[in-house]
């Protein structure tokens, strides 16, 4: 079946009616407005800042930048059940608190090496608790989407949250450069700390109790439903559903590519480019958020009603893909052309994927299934890292020969598992379940 029937509306009306959501919607926006800015702002320069401010080797960079990441999804398995058992106001709260501290951390990092803890080790530390609250904040910001949209407007309000984070990463990759050249990369993540803060602030002031349920869209629980037994409630968790299991594990290849662009696209701009280039790094890296800002909202709208494994499978073919366009060496136009379709790619897929585990929740799990969707970003991220500074090293060393095209060439046949391993399984995979429940307001 190639259609998922949805209540009828136009797409002017479905963006009119979110667009005059509540408040709720668009104080879940605001804190995933200020997280793209300070979360991506970090993590562009997290590389540099490791290896020319702490002086981590690549390979241990490399393992450090991967095992954070991958930490930030490995704590969605459990943020998902802490920001379902809190409700989202209450998480938001914890996490960003947490966040905070942990930014905080990580940037007084370079001038601890004199005190009880080393650069290193309180870098890591930072790194944890800045892992251990973007854990909670994101299946917090995801059940805040599924609360404050209804039917008609879910598959754009999903769009519109991806749209918005990415509008952050534009904000921030735009202005970077210019705190870089003045103040450094401390600068920048100074700045990201400040914007925590700032978030923080807002968040208390205008989030409230009497907000959080005003307008709520959500279904309460059925109450009174029969008690399941053990074995019940294991062959009703979601990794019992081999569907969703293998469509979720299928998208690991073309994940892959999601990490090179912190783990190996910066050294390989510093490297590969002149200063004229990389100077303007972050200018660059902008585009992909750009681009989702843009395209993403549209496309989940112009493409509402078309089944997701569809959408999936021309995304990750489009990802996939472009990164051939790397391979005939570094080029400033090659580059420019990669990042450009690379994004579109992104924005065919991106929002509709956590509409489908939103779909797939029932009452009040919306955030414990978006936890559980994030295995294999967390396997992507996690192991990733582990090669990704050896490749460098081989391929792309600091000083050296360079053979971009090699590193390339592998990424992308790797990556291209996933939309050939859709195609494959297509007519098995689109006959998944659909779950009518939805997050409940707490």
């Amino acid at each position: 079946m190639e259609t998922e029937q949805k209540p009828e509306m136009g797409i002017a009306e479905s963006f009119k009616m979110l667009f005059g959501a509540s408040r709720g919607f668009w104080l879940v926006n605001m804190v995933n407005f200020g997280d793209g800015i300070a979360y991506f702002g970090i993590l562009t320069l997290l590389t540099r800042f490791l290896g020319s401010r702490l002086g981590m080797s690549d390979q241990i960079t490399g393992i450090s930048v991967s095992l954070y990441t991958g930490l930030v999804t490995l704590f969605m398995f459990g943020g998902g059940f802490i920001s379902d058992k809190l409700g989202v106001r209450r998480a938001l709260t914890w996490s960003l608190g947490v966040i905070g501290i942990g930014r905080l951390l990580l940037v007084l990092s370079p001038v601890l090496g004199g005190g009880p803890l080393p650069p290193s080790a309180a870098a890591w530390f930072g790194l944890f608790l800045m892992a251990a609250g973007t854990g909670v904040l994101q299946p917090a910001l995801y059940a805040g989407i599924k609360e404050y949209t209804d039917a008609r407007t879910a598959t754009i309000g999903y769009g519109v949250l991806y749209a918005i984070m990415n509008l952050g990463i534009v904000a921030e990759n735009f202005t970077s450069p210019y705190v870089r050249q003045i103040w450094g990369i401390d600068g920048v993540f100074w700045m990201c700390v400040f914007i925590t803060a700032l978030m923080l602030l807002a968040h208390l002031t205008f989030f409230t109790r009497k907000v959080e349920l005003a307008e709520c869209q959500a279904q309460p629980a059925p109450s009174g439903a029969p008690q399941m037994s053990l074995k019940e409630k294991i062959l009703d968790l979601p990794i019992m559903d081999a569907r969703f299991m293998f469509f979720i594990f299928i998208l690991l290849p073309v994940r892959t590519l999601f990490a090179h662009q912190f783990l190996t696209m910066p050294d390989y701009v510093f490297r590969c480019f002149p200063e004229s280039v990389h100077a303007r790094f972050e200018w660059i890296n902008g585009i992909n958020p750009l681009i989702i800002v843009i395209f993403v909202p549209l496309i989940a709208a112009l493409t509402r009603k078309v089944n997701i494994i569809t959408m999936m499978i021309i995304g990750t073919a489009i990802s996939a893909v472009t990164t051939f366009i790397l391979v005939p060496g570094p080029d400033l136009t090659t580059l420019l052309v990669y990042v450009a379709v690379f994004s579109l790619g992104e924005a065919v897929w991106s929002s509709r994927f956590l509409e489908y585990v939103a779909d797939l929740a029932p009452a009040g799990k919306v955030g414990a299934y978006m936890g559980l969707a994030g295995i294999p970003w967390f396997l992507a991220k996690a192991t990733t890292g582990l090669y990704s500074g050896w490749m460098l090293q081989k391929f792309v060393p600091e000083h050296g020969y360079h053979d971009s095209s090699t590193l390339w060439l592998i990424y992308g046949c790797f990556a291209c598992i996933s939309p050939l391993g859709l195609i494959l399984a297509k007519r098995w995979v689109m006959a998944y379940r659909k779950n009518p429940g939805g997050h409940t307001c707490s």
